[in-house]
């Protein structure tokens, strides 16, 4: 354990193990991502898929070993028994920060298929990772702001797009597709910017999983619905990293999704839009409220934007 050692030797050192690591298993990674796009075969396409995805579930376990050897994390996870590797699962999530996508990772290792994330645009430039999330087959959004649409209208649909043809690159084999719903990590100045009914979580975007239910509704049954806290409100990496982040409570719910969300009328049906968007509405409120009592049984600080 390295644990004991101060921040400021700590966080570099655990930011070198992961770099590491991810230096390690990129150029297995890249090499059978190409060989994965030599042939247009589903059988070929496959086989080469379940390599790229031993690779990083690899690199996952070892930067959960990483984490075990400089932390000394309380980990805190519900609700992750009877899920399945082979299982296929759309995953909600708050987002309150980057150390999200570590601890998701934690949480659902070799638990459900490895996940799939959507992806801000701008991180297709981050080095190396960018690389990695190419050969997993992770799609890249742009989101639009409302004023940038009203003045392009031809860019309206285009998330929409992209979600179509990620969904068609999933293939057969089992996936969980993880959606922050929020749009963006939370901030006190966020939610009253957005006017947000909620204390801890922005206004859920329904589109964008009910853009993939209606691409894989067919195989898709179950929403994973995972809350995520943390003692600070929204810790940083280098908190993550330097040993500053003691705890982390992960709970997760099974839900499964109504036969009529996954049907593809979302964008259709006015009335079956808005009861999709209740059904989401429903889910959020006793998430912001799981959230509340959370922080209250773990003697934790009633968040700012509480108060």
């Amino acid at each position: 354990m390295l644990s004991f050692l101060p921040s400021w030797l700590l966080g570099p050192l655990a930011f070198l193990l992961f770099v590491g690591n991810t230096l390690f298993w990129t150029p297995a990674l890249l090499a059978a991502a190409l060989l994965k796009a030599v042939l247009p075969l589903k059988g070929w396409r496959r086989l080469w898929t379940a390599v790229v995805t031993a690779v990083a579930e690899a690199w996952t376990s070892v930067n959960n070993l990483g984490l075990s050897l400089t932390q000394r994390i309380r980990w805190e996870v519900h609700g992750v028994e009877g899920l399945a590797r082979k299982g296929w699962y759309l995953v909600a999530c708050n987002h309150r920060s980057w150390v999200d996508i570590v601890v998701l990772q934690k949480a659902f290792h070799r638990r459900i298929p490895f996940p799939k994330f959507f992806l801000k645009k701008s991180l297709q430039y981050v080095p190396i990772l960018n690389v990695a999330w190419w050969a997993l087959d992770y799609p890249f959004m742009r989101r639009h702001s409302k004023a940038y649409l009203e003045k392009h209208p031809e860019k309206r649909g285009e998330d929409l797009a992209v979600t179509r043809k990620a969904c068609q690159r999933f293939g057969d084999a089992p996936v969980a597709v993880l959606n922050f719903l929020e749009g963006t990590r939370f901030t006190p100045s966020k939610r009253r910017l957005l006017e947000s009914p909620y204390r801890h979580l922005l206004p859920p975007k329904a589109g964008g999983i009910a853009f993939v239910l209606s691409s894989m509704g067919d195989r898709i049954r179950h929403l994973l619905d995972v809350t995520i806290v943390y003692p600070q409100e929204s810790p940083s990496l280098w908190d993550l990293l330097s040993g500053k982040l003691r705890q982390v409570v992960v709970y997760v719910e099974k839900l499964e999704i109504p036969e009529e969300f996954r049907s593809g009328k979302y964008f259709e049906d006015a009335v079956a839009r808005e009861r999709f968007q209740a059904w989401v509405r429903e889910i959020w409120a006793r998430k912001d409220a799981l959230i509340e009592r959370l922080r209250r049984e773990h003697g934790l600080s009633p968040s700012p934007s509480a108060a």
